[in-house]
């Protein structure tokens, strides 16, 4: 089935843009001038229209010269929607599924569309092979199995296109396999043309020093799971929605699917229409979810994986990534989803519950392509780190636990400043926990009607303590976590024994 989005583009094929044009061009200068075995890598955002591009290229690379095309993609949905559009560009093509066993009508076409298994499996078993092939185009060339045919094309010039030219395993870096990169428009470039809509972006701060990081680089399912199917995170993601997205068509992306279940069953509780998808998902369920997903205008389809690519739906206008990732290509994946331009919709907006943007930085920010290209592993390593972000948190008490303290006209506290002060004073480092030990009773009490009340407003507090122990923790510096929590587990000792005393003495004075 493919999207509105894909139609149109085939609808406008013709009339290539600008941008696309100029790197078209720069692509066959460099057909023109280089060995015939170059491997040259291009990237273009999500929704800048690479498939319009690479079709395009087929089309005029089979007039001028008299060798054939291979272009390889990952996904079958990609395969199908790959050949549809060259067809389009009046590309006569002959797609190589699971199905095509051998090919005796090889000589009838002039460009090949195939899945990378399927063609390496036909390749080894001997049962297929692909004569006078000049240019090769690998679709989401980030992927690394696509290295497996690369051999199998050692005299074809190699065209590689990715929105994200960083490989997804760190041990093969792109450089090795590809000569040179062109890089082009960057995504704020095709917003301001008017190609692709802006994005607004709403961040929630998540702890996430819970998660691990599996062989792949990134947060394992299990700890993601555990992390986001708890009902603490359930209620941020709906409180989330409620706040930046009622009535919209959201798209929810999980890391696993037990999250995406109880994303499911939270918001069916709470009354809005979602559905679920997965990749053990039926390809009749897939057809119908998505079908529901493109008819209803406030939709919410919570999902794990599937969505990332070979999929467009230009109607979607939220984005919410429930799940952190250590992947950048992953990250520019899920929000590109709600990138595409309609006449009706020239803004989306993206709610952040895995502290990303704080690690990637803003979807629609300049990002250096060339040096990631040249030295991924120096940019992977200086990514921000989960305690780096963390360490800069500022907690926001929710409006329903600020209403309980309504007696207590200004509850903010600055650990940072008020430890800044004590240390210019030649005063000791305590004296920040004790002024904001007093504060919190204080607050506790004046909002209480007796010890009980005040002692349950006490353990509301603890996210406000957590974060308030964080920060004095990291004003000492080199601080083990063991010693964090044991500053948390001390303060709420303390606060719950300072109520007390501030009780009695109240009493004593009446």
């Amino acid at each position: 089935m493919l999207s509105a989005h894909f139609e149109q583009e085939l609808e406008e094929k013709k009339e290539l843009y600008g941008y696309q044009q100029g790197d078209i061009d720069a692509i066959f200068e460099r057909l023109d001038s280089k060995p015939s075995n170059y491997h040259l890598l291009y990237q273009l955002p999500t929704g800048g229209g690479k498939t319009v591009i690479f079709s395009e290229i087929v089309r005029r690379y089979l007039t001028q010269c008299s060798k054939k095309v291979v272009v390889l993609t990952h996904r079958i949905e990609l395969c199908k929607q790959t050949s549809k559009m060259l067809k389009g560009f009046d590309v006569s093509n002959k797609i190589i599924n699971s199905k095509i066993k051998e090919l005796p009508d090889q000589n009838e076409f002039s460009c090949f569309v195939a899945m990378v298994e399927t063609l390496k499996n036909r390749i080894n078993d001997n049962k297929l092979h692909l004569d006078n092939i000049g240019l090769v185009i690998i679709d989401e060339a980030h992927y690394n199995s696509f290295r497996k045919l690369l051999s199998s094309f050692k005299n074809a010039f190699i065209l590689g296109v990715t929105a994200t030219p960083l490989s997804s395993n760190i041990k093969m870096p792109m450089h090795d396999n590809y000569d040179e990169l062109i890089v082009g428009d960057p995504i704020e470039s095709l917003i301001q043309k008017g190609y692709l809509a802006k994005a607004t972006t709403y961040s929630y701060d998540v702890g996430l020093t819970s998660l691990k990081v599996g062989i792949n680089g990134d947060y394992t399912v299990k700890s993601s799971d555990d992390l986001y199917s708890n009902m603490l995170m359930q209620e941020k993601l709906l409180h989330a929605y409620s706040e930046k997205a009622l009535g919209t068509k959201t798209l929810i992306f999980n890391n696993g699917i037990n999250t995406s279940l109880y994303v499911y069953e939270t918001f069916r509780e709470a009354g809005y229409p979602i559905r679920h998808l997965d990749n053990t998902s039926s390809n009749e369920d897939r057809k119908e979810i998505l079908s529901w997903f493109k008819k209803t205008p406030d939709a919410v389809l919570t999902s794990v994986g599937i969505l990332t690519t070979g999929f467009d739906e230009p109607t979607v206008e939220t984005i919410i990534l429930n799940r952190a990732t250590k992947s950048l290509t992953l990250y520019f994946q899920m929000i590109g989803r709600g990138s595409r331009k309609l006449p009706h919709k020239s803004n989306f907006t993206v709610i952040d519950l895995g502290n990303n943007a704080a690690r990637f930085g803003l979807w629609n920010e300049p990002v250096d392509w060339q040096h990631i290209f040249k030295s991924p592993e120096y940019y992977l390593e200086n990514l921000r780190d989960d305690i780096d972000i963390e360490i800069h948190f500022k907690y926001q008490m929710p409006p329903e636990l600020r209403a309980k303290f309504k007696n207590t006209p200004d509850i903010s506290f600055d650990v940072d400043a008020e430890h800044k002060e004590v240390i210019a004073k030649n005063l000791r480092s305590k004296i920040v926990l004790e002024k904001s030990l007093m504060q919190h009773a204080n607050m506790c009490v004046d909002n209480s009607a007796d010890i009980r009340e005040a002692k349950q407003l006490a353990k509301e507090l603890i996210p406000d303590i957590e974060s308030r122990m964080k920060r004095y923790a990291n004003c000492l510096s080199h601080c083990s976590k063991n010693y964090c929590e044991w500053l948390i587990e001390d303060y709420k000792l303390k606060l719950t024994l300072l109520i007390g005393k501030l009780i009695r003495d109240r009493l004593y004075e009446e």
